[in-house]
């Protein structure tokens, strides 16, 4: 702002101060003054897996820089070979983290004190593929069916087969670890448990025909598969930087949904070794699933969370249905991002 000086100086006294109130509210407006409760940090949020469409909606946050809009400065961390999410997040070494949501609740059981504060997704991704001779999940009785070894899996197979009014007791499950995709296109197994929206996209493009039989399309209620979760302490000393974060990437997922093509290419950018096309069929596949039944991305639906953790404790995954109320925070996603 350019000043007349010579007319600041014959000005009177109450001119003078009204120049003044200009000029400090000028500065504030040019990012002189903090807002208040605006949080200033950097925050690490680290993934699940390896980076899939489903992560899509975080690195648009950060391409267009929607997390320093909130005021924090995000770093996307991939998980490592020896990555243990659960000890990185308690530890403090990560500020916030994409957690399986059965992964969250056998940490809460075992007395980690961790919450969860928005949804990824709104159904289930596990599920049962099978090669195309396999029609449906009763036929894999007498089969070979690749688990990784996780209790998860077992109870994914189970709740599939029993769905379909099988006998899971009949079917011979075999631990092939995380080669679910090898193992089903050598043909060393007549089915797999594994992600629709990852290994589901890669056997379809290798092998057509192939089948998939999703978890809640044979008795397991509609949940959040992916949650980010923090720690308790995180969310009870620095609130107001964990709900930027949750609206940066609600903002970065709602404008994923809007332009996929610059959420595949943020990814792109970011990352090595990722593959357009398959992200871009990933992206395809889950898309539904962000929103699904939900007013708004990152909704926690406390109907649906307490139906999950029925389930789980039903299957075997939890021992107990855990405290949803203390498990997770329903209230990031506000009333005015429903609308």
């Amino acid at each position: 702002m350019r000043v007349p000086w010579g007319s600041f100086i014959r000005a009177s006294p109450v001119a003078v101060l009204v120049l003044v109130l200009a000029l400090a509210l000028g500065l504030a407006g040019c990012g002189g003054v903090a807002e208040p409760d605006r949080p200033d940090t950097e925050e690490t949020l680290l993934l699940d897996f390896e980076p899939n469409a489903v992560h899509a909606g975080i690195y648009l946050a950060v391409e267009r820089a929607y997390d320093e809009a909130e005021g924090v400065e995000l770093t996307v961390r991939r998980p490592g070979a020896s990555t243990d999410a659960l000890k990185l997040l308690q530890a403090g070494r990560v500020d916030a983290a994409v957690l399986d949501i059965h992964d969250l609740g056998l940490a809460v059981e075992r007395g980690a004190d961790l919450v969860g504060v928005m949804a990824l997704v709104q159904r289930p991704l596990a599920a049962v593929i099978a090669q195309p001779a396999v029609r449906r999940p009763r036929a894999l009785e007498g089969r070979r069916v690749g688990v990784t070894g996780l209790p998860s899996d077992d109870a994914v197979l189970r709740s599939v087969v029993e769905g379909d009014g099988g006998d899971p007791d009949r079917v011979d499950d075999v631990t092939i670890g995380f080669q679910a995709v090898k193992a089903l296109l050598a043909r060393r197994v007549d089915a797999v448990t594994a992600f629709w929206n990852v290994e589901g996209v890669a056997l379809k493009a290798h092998r057509p025909g192939i089948h998939e039989f999703r978890l809640d399309d044979f008795g397991a209620p509609a949940y959040p598969e992916l949650v980010l979760a923090v720690t308790r302490t995180k969310l009870e000393d620095r609130r107001a930087e964990v709900k930027a974060i949750v609206d940066a990437l609600q903002r970065g997922y709602t404008e994923a949904l809007v332009d996929p093509e610059s959420a595949v290419q943020a990814m792109i950018m970011r990352e090595e070794g990722l593959d357009r096309q398959t992200l871009s069929d990933q992206f395809s596949a889950v898309e539904a699933a962000f929103t699904a039944g939900v007013p708004a991305f990152g909704y926690l639906d406390e109907a649906r969370l307490q139906a999950w953790a029925r389930w789980d404790a039903r299957v075997g995954i939890l021992k107990t249905p855990p405290d949803v109320a203390r498990a997770f925070d329903t209230t990031l996603v506000g009333p005015a991002s429903r609308d």
